[in-house]
């Protein structure tokens, strides 16, 4: 495959147009198996690996940063470290909780001994700590750029006036400045990004990373009226059955994809990474089997009528 990569925001990184998701493992995949996904989606011309300091704490006798760990044993095991763009996040892991200065850099330390690393390429804060003052977090983002730990920062989880303060406060005291920004956002979740902070986003020149991009895998068509399902999410995804839109934006993915002879979740990602400020959309695959559905959004090119129909039915 020979996607053109995609720069990320104003950073000098340029990323295959579909994010990994990391999340899956160690969790409902395994070391031999996230390493088979790791491969795979490298071979189909892949470069961008996103997971966060607290995967998989959820999962019962996990201690966090499993996630963290496999990648990095990944990257080892194949000798690709300067061919990847690692992003990882802080705020959430059990003993890291929080954005409290000494907390930012202490987890990061953390993060490099799992990933193996001397650096992480973009680190995001995962949930804003609004009792934390941007000076305080930027400040300390900064101290991680200015060593060489961290090439560039991203913020997740965030509202419009946060961001819109953070950026400024960059910009008045010479500090690192958010590039990218990952919100929750997809074909049946316009309103957790469309509005204000999609308007910051694009009017400071930060790129999307949008997670849930398929609505826990809703956005896949696998989950229909009597289908049952076996994943760790089908109570998420299936809620998104018993709503209109739901069914509305099934019935013109369905359409999209048949006239295109592809898979229902490469148009819904086809259909993010056509939104205004997204760069690459993040997707999580616990089998090999379920890569290719994702990595083909790198070769198909909706129409503006296609375009329009998706998002009318998802209005």
């Amino acid at each position: 495959m020979t996607a053109s990569l995609r720069k990320l925001g104003s950073s000098s990184l340029e990323v295959f147009p579909l994010a990994l998701g990391g999340n899956v493992f160690g969790w409902t995949a395994d070391r031999d198996t996230s390493f088979a996904v790791l491969d795979a989606y490298r071979s189909a011309g892949g470069n961008f690996i996103d997971t966060a300091d607290s995967y998989s704490a959820w999962i019962e006798g996990n201690q966090g940063g499993e996630s963290e760990t496999i990648i990095g044993e990944w990257v080892r095991a194949r000798g690709v470290r300067d061919q990847v763009v690692i992003a990882t996040k802080v705020s959430q892991h059990p003993e890291f909780k929080g954005l409290k200065a000494a907390n930012i850099k202490a987890a990061a330390d953390a993060s490099l001994r799992r990933l193996g690393t001397d650096h992480i390429d973009l680190y995001y804060t995962h949930f804003d700590q609004p009792d934390v003052p941007v000076e305080e977090i930027i400040g300390a983002l900064d101290e991680l750029v200015r060593a060489g730990k961290v090439r560039y920062i991203g913020a997740s989880n965030i509202s419009a006036e946060r961001l819109k303060e953070s950026l400024e406060f960059s910009e008045r005291s010479g500090l690192a400045r958010y590039v990218a920004l990952q919100p929750h956002y997809n074909l049946v979740s316009r309103d957790t990004y469309e509005g204000p902070l999609q308007d910051v986003a694009a009017r400071e020149g930060l790129s999307a990373v949008p997670y849930f991009a398929l609505a826990s895998g809703f956005l896949t068509g696998k989950y229909r009226a009597g289908a049952t399902v076996d994943s760790a999410r089908a109570s998420s995804a299936a809620k998104h059955l018993d709503s209109e839109r739901g069914q509305r934006v099934l019935a013109a993915l369905d359409e999209v994809a048949s006239a295109h002879d592809t898979a229902v979740a490469t148009v819904a990602l086809a259909w993010l990474a056509a939104q205004p400020t997204v760069a690459a959309p993040i997707a999580s695959a616990r089998t090999v089997d379920q890569l290719p559905a994702l990595v083909d959004v790198a070769e198909l090119t909706l129409s503006a009528a296609e375009l329009d129909r998706l998002t009318e039915a998802s209005a």
